[in-house]
């Protein structure tokens, strides 16, 4: 008889642990990350630009939490995305991340990446669009859509362009020309079918999990639809406030002709290429925010939108036009900063946090609402807390920015501080009156304390990022 009542009790704890076990597993959030490429935080009209058209990235930001001071790194060579990838994947920062790239093919190595992380933790992974790390995706992911590489083809006619207004040779909708049109249907609405592909079949299955949908959307080639560009009329866009025709230093910073993005628009720049690069990125963007609208929809239909956490950003900004420059390699704030937007079923809607992170944050904070306890080589920090509004201080004395042995920059207490080794200048910019960074302060008097105090906090924080630029040998005078 006590042999059997012991069974009988052996039975229940097992079953209730069983039980437990699978209540666990399914109480696990969904985590959708939304990762488009190339696109400013100052690009969603929700968040202060009215002359884009960004209906569903709107409702994002009216549904979750803003992060306005999100920022990337920078990158050891020209392709940005890619250091930024391979950051928010290892979780490394930018120079640990530049060494650990070497061995994102070994096995040990792979398995510490986000995909594989998260699938340890219980979850479907699935990703789709641009890849560009070096890790093998279908070892990191157990589903994978159509996997792009870093951009869409280039063609020699989306150069130098335009020239004039008579210069019509490229059209952003001439599906002749390849790039986004390559396969035959955009490559933004092909990630928009997949994705909700996976989402109805993962509507049906117990096991959370983890997308990651990566838009090449809006890099060059900023193709889309006539009636995305018909949107927005040559008239209606502007002139950026920082316009320039020439950056005064873009052959000592590695932006000058012999940069691939800084070749898109004519050398001087003019007010007419500026306008038209413009218009044709805003209507990418507009065409790509219709597809995250379709995913939002197809989310809401599964049934699992109450259980899902989403995170949108992009790997960096794009400068478009700004101070004479195209590209993103720059320490500019609309390159260096993308929107970073959460939503989940426990944070508050439309707000606005205004605390510096790094968008990297992200890989981190998934890992948290997964229940993984954050591995020792993740440098990045969660950003669950802030989101939630149980902390009101960043994880980040200071935010680190760098490119190649070109460029660094420091941004502390609302001060910005750039330092340009080869041309032996540095840059002040007080962002709180001088956001747009127009005015130049580093060379006024009454500024030089706090020049020096940045430098000086810019080279410590350059030894806890493992970054071998000896600025001292350069500004022997600080």
């Amino acid at each position: 008889m006590k042999i059997k009542v012991a069974i009988g009790i052996l039975f229940v704890l097992l079953f209730n642990s069983c039980s437990d076990s699978k209540t666990k597993k399914t109480e696990k959030p969904n985590i959708i990350f939304l990762f488009a490429d190339d696109q400013c935080y100052n690009t969603i009209n929700a968040l202060g630009n009215k002359e884009v058209i960004t209906p569903n990235l709107d409702k994002l930001a009216g549904e979750g939490v803003t992060f306005t001071q999100a920022y990337n790194m920078g990158a050891w060579h020209g392709a940005v995305c890619v250091a930024s990838r391979t950051m928010i994947n290892s979780g490394r920062f930018v120079w640990n991340a530049m060494t650990i790239e070497k061995q994102l093919k070994e096995p040990e190595v792979q398995s510490q990446l986000w995909g594989n992380l998260m699938k340890e933790a219980g979850y479907d992974t699935y990703m789709a669009g641009k890849w560009h790390v070096k890790a093998i995706a279908d070892s990191c992911f157990e589903t994978l859509g159509t996997v792009r590489g870093g951009m869409p083809k280039q063609t020699k006619e989306g150069y130098n362009r335009p020239l004039s207004p008579e210069d019509t040779t490229w059209k952003p909708y001439d599906t002749a020309f390849g790039g986004f049109w390559e396969g035959g249907k955009h490559w933004s609405e092909v990630l928009g079918d997949e994705a909700i592909g996976f989402i109805d079949q993962a509507k049906e299955k117990e096991n959370p999990f983890f997308m990651y949908i990566a838009f090449n959307a809006a890099h060059d080639p900023r193709q889309s639809p006539r009636e995305f560009v018909d949107m927005y009329p040559l008239e209606n866009i502007s002139t950026p406030e920082t316009y320039m025709d020439k950056y005064p230093y873009e052959d000592q910073i590695g932006c000058g002709k012999g940069l691939r993005d800084e070749r898109l628009a004519p050398f001087p720049r003019t007010e007419y290429s500026v306008k038209v690069n413009r218009q044709e990125y805003y209507a990418i963007i507009t065409h790509l925010d219709q597809q995250i609208g379709r995913i939002w929809d197809a989310l809401e239909k599964s049934g699992k939108k109450d259980n899902t956490y989403i995170f949108y950003t992009a790997d960096h900004g794009l400068a478009c036009g700004n101070h004479g420059l195209m590209g993103k390699q720059n320490m500019y704030e609309h390159s260096m900063r993308p929107p970073l937007m959460v939503i989940g079923p426990d944070l508050p809607k439309g707000e606005k946090v205004d605390m510096d992170v790094y968008l990297q944050d992200i890989m981190p904070s998934s890992l948290e609402l997964a229940g993984v306890e954050k591995p020792a080589y993740v440098e990045f920090s969660s950003l669950m807390d802030l989101a939630r509004q149980k902390n009101n201080e960043s994880a980040y004395q200071a935010i680190y920015g760098c490119y190649k042995n070109l460029q660094r920059m420091i941004k502390k207490d609302g001060y910005k501080l750039i330092a340009y080794p080869k041309a032996n200048k540095l840059l002040l910019f007080d962002l709180e009156n001088d956001p747009l960074e127009m005015e130049n302060l580093a060379e006024k008097e009454e500024y030089q304390t706090k020049v020096k105090e940045l430098f000086l906090e810019l080279v410590e924080l350059q030894k806890s990022m493992s970054d071998s630029l000896d600025l001292e040998e350069v500004f022997t005078a600080l």
